[in-house]
């Protein structure tokens, strides 16, 4: 029996600044805020078969500002907003070392998964075994884009206003 199967595509979207409104180290449940048209893309990234995944850095936790059950409550709670408007996350990741980390656990030279390494990208692509050329990485800042181009694939810099209109126009440069 002969024939290829094409690797599913995904779209990797930072979380801060992008899927929702960034407050400055927000981790609070009740502080999510969603940013224009992320609902609609990430339902949109599940309409086309891809994976939706969440790829972000979470310094906050080695500045010792919140834990990372509160990053997993938050991630919770976006997983709820998102379950009632028919969409989902297929996965999250998150990096909360840096090198100058107040909480000793956390202090690494050069993280490989913080942005912009693209340890986290790298990491979701095998674990869902995504076509470096079907999946595209959209943040609101380089270290988003350079985390992509690291990772081998098409970064897209989020500028603000419809998230859904980044994310069109980002799939058509796809191809």
């Amino acid at each position: 029996m002969t024939g290829t199967t094409q690797k599913r595509g995904g779209v990797i979207f930072d979380r801060d600044g992008t899927l929702n409104h960034d407050a400055g180290y927000t981790y609070r449940p009740e502080d999510l805020r969603w940013m224009d048209g992320a609902i609609d893309a990430v339902r949109t990234v599940n309409a086309m078969g891809f994976a939706a995944l969440v790829a972000t850095n979470q310094s906050g936790v080695g500045r010792g500002y919140f834990d990372e059950a509160d990053v997993h409550r938050f991630h919770a709670a976006m997983e709820a907003d998102l379950a009632r408007s028919g969409a989902r996350i297929d996965a999250f990741y998150h990096c909360p070392y840096l090198e100058d980390a107040t909480v000793a656990a956390y202090r690494m030279a050069d993280p490989p998964d913080r942005k912009p390494n693209p340890g986290m990208l790298l990491r979701a692509m095998a674990d869902f075994d995504l076509d470096p050329a079907r999946t595209l990485m959209i943040g609101d800042h380089e270290r988003d884009v350079e985390a992509a181009r690291r990772a081998g694939i098409r970064g897209i810099l989020y500028p603000g206003g419809s998230l859904l209109t980044t994310l069109r126009n980002g799939l058509a440069l796809l191809g």
